[in-house]
């Protein structure tokens, strides 16, 4: 289960002026428990709020990115999709059939990765894993 973030809280502290329609899609966003993109997104905070239109998404997922308390990711299917920045990191693997996002911590995989990049002359600062799957248990 994927932690909750209160995005509307993290918006308060970075000094950001929260409007209606901005809660409403901070609200969206910090209840998503997968990775919706900007029409998911739509449809869900209009069912809230219908004067909010899709630009008014964009914008916000945008000021909300370049804050640094939302990220976006593209997992190959061609949208951009969204997720609140965790507090704590995390790898996912995608199915490349249903789109379904699973998140992941590997303590092995994070020594491995650290080590991989000292072989390499790194100090490692950051990374992010998109591991892409199908399912073991599919019937063909």
């Amino acid at each position: 289960m994927r932690q909750k973030i209160d995005l509307e809280a993290l918006c308060a502290e970075r000094g950001l002026r929260i409007t209606d329609q901005r809660r409403v899609i901070a609200r969206v966003l910090s209840e998503a428990d997968d990775h919706p993109d900007v029409e998911r997104l739509h449809e869900r905070a209009s069912a809230i709020d219908s004067r909010i239109s899709i630009a008014t998404v964009y914008r916000t997922v945008r000021l909300f990115e370049e804050a640094g308390i939302l990220d976006r990711h593209d997992f190959g299917d061609g949208r951009a999709r969204y997720e609140a920045a965790p507090e704590a990191h995390h790898d996912h693997l995608i199915d490349v059939e249903t789109g379904k996002v699973l998140e992941f911590v590997d303590p092995e995989l994070e020594a491995l990765q650290k080590l991989i990049a000292e072989r390499l002359g790194y100090r490692l600062v950051d990374h992010r894993m998109e591991l892409y799957g199908v399912s073991l248990e599919r019937k063909d």
